[in-house]
């Protein structure tokens, strides 16, 4: 592995592979390195980092199909993509959820999916 990122996002998981799975398709990003308890990821603008929960405490946790968005969740990554149609077939695709309208912005258009344990995440395309 190369030196360790400058910024990031750390994501705990119950399923690691299907957590990691998920962003490496949806953000086209490259496993720098996996093991039993991590994967790091790198896309093009940012490094994650899909941690497993430790089995003491993922055991209680329950995980529905298809995922239920976590709405109180206190922070919500956002990421850049090539495309949102794509994007979000890939997550559907993946096990995630595509979760509310797409919201213009300036210089862009953004839309929200969950993951396959139902982390919210923020989707934005730069339009013209």
């Amino acid at each position: 592995m190369s030196a360790p990122a400058r910024t990031g996002v750390l994501i705990y998981a119950k399923n690691l592979l299907s957590v990691s799975t998920f962003y490496e398709q949806v953000l086209d990003a490259r496993v720098l390195h996996a093991d039993d308890e991590h994967r790091v990821l790198q896309s093009s603008d940012a490094q994650l980092i899909i941690h497993a929960i430790p089995e003491q405490y993922s055991r209680s946790i329950v995980i529905q199909l298809p995922p239920v968005a976590r709405e109180e969740q206190a922070i919500k990554p956002f990421f850049t993509v090539p495309s949102l149609a794509t994007a979000e077939r890939i997550a559907e695709q993946c096990g995630g959820r595509v979760w509310g309208p797409v919201w213009p912005g300036p210089g862009m258009q953004v839309r929200n999916v969950c993951d396959p344990e139902g982390n919210i995440v923020h989707l934005r395309e730069s339009v013209a």
